[in-house]
């Protein structure tokens, strides 16, 4: 996050880092300068204009009346507040007008859900998508720092053929994939991932009517989320015009080379803004031309997060 501040020159008069009391007093570096951790409090809101969130759910609700309190504007990344029917979901590439309706706290989508939201919108305002179906491949970055960490630890120990024992993912993490980490419901039997995907992109798109189905899988990638997406329009939609639509289209980057079996992929998204859209072809088991198939791949650590929260901030100032 202090990246983007820094890279997208954000103005700012004074920056405040707060953390845990576990982690007041290390510093951190901006624009040069290392500057002070601070322990979280009630208290630390006095003089912010804009308080960007990433500590969990739990931290949020907890200081979200200080910082209305304070007057500032909380923009938070954790799920706690999303789908609030008084709090805007918002990716500026899609909902921009959105932000300015806040009372105090603009939420910041799942990663998966900005992914796909980033390509889909463009196309679902040209040619309204009536049905979706989403199957996501999601990296370690997903599940934070740790998790990146412990993905690494456990490939090494399978190449040297030793035992390793996981304590951040609940499975097998090395050369192998499993349904997303989340809990499942037990009436739904869908994960949360998969619900947050199918509920907060209704949201942002202002659609309840939209039909969607996701399968949300935890792969061995370390950063970057892939999804593979299958489309059904209103009306009878080309790949040419797909990719015309999406040519032009606000923070997406086509990549898509058939002939040489080029498409996106996590590699080439990270640490990139843009979310890449390729494979983009006309699903043949649906004769009546409506439903277009495609593959995207995003930095969920930048589009997926920190970016799309920093660039929410922009619209507050």
């Amino acid at each position: 996050m202090l990246k983007c501040l820094e890279t997208r020159n954000f103005p700012l008069s004074e920056l405040k880092l707060l953390a845990s009391k576990r982690s007041a007093g290390k510093t951190m570096r901006f624009r040069g300068k290392d500057g002070p951790v601070a322990e979280l409090t009630a208290e630390s809101f006095a003089g912010v204009d804009i308080a960007l969130f990433s500590a969990g759910g739990s931290v949020s609700r907890e200081f979200a009346p200080a910082v209305k309190a304070a007057g500032a504007v909380m923009v938070d990344n954790s799920s706690a507040f999303r789908m609030d029917a008084d709090v805007p979901l918002v990716v500026p590439e899609i909902n921009p007008g959105e932000a300015k309706k806040h009372k105090g706290i603009i939420a910041n989508p799942n990663c998966s859900t900005i992914i796909a939201a980033v390509p889909l919108w463009p196309l679902h305002r040209k040619h309204r998508i009536v049905r979706l179906i989403a199957s996501t491949y999601q990296a370690a970055s997903g599940a934070g720092w740790a998790a990146m960490e412990e993905l690494k630890q456990a490939t090494r120990a399978a190449l040297d053929g030793k035992p390793f024992q996981q304590e951040i993912i609940p499975h097998p993490y090395a050369f192998n994939l499993f349904s997303h980490n989340s809990k499942v419901d037990l009436a739904t039997l869908y994960n949360e991932e998969e619900t947050k995907l199918m509920k907060e992109t209704r949201k942002i798109f202002g659609d309840t009517e939209l039909r969607i189905s996701a399968t949300c899988v935890r792969v061995p990638v370390l950063r970057a989320h892939s999804e593979a997406l299958t489309i059904e329009f209103e009306r009878p939609v080309s790949p040419e015009e797909v990719t015309a639509i999406l040519s032009d289209a606000p923070g997406v980057k086509i990549v898509d080379d058939p002939a040489r079996n080029y498409f996106p992929m996590p590699l080439d998204a990270s640490e990139q803004d843009d979310v890449l859209v390729g494979r983009i072809r006309t699903d043949v088991s649906d004769p009546s031309g409506r439903t277009i198939a495609m593959f995207v791949a995003g930095d969920q650590l930048l589009k997926g997060a920190a970016l799309n929260a920093v660039q929410i901030a922009e619209l507050l100032v």
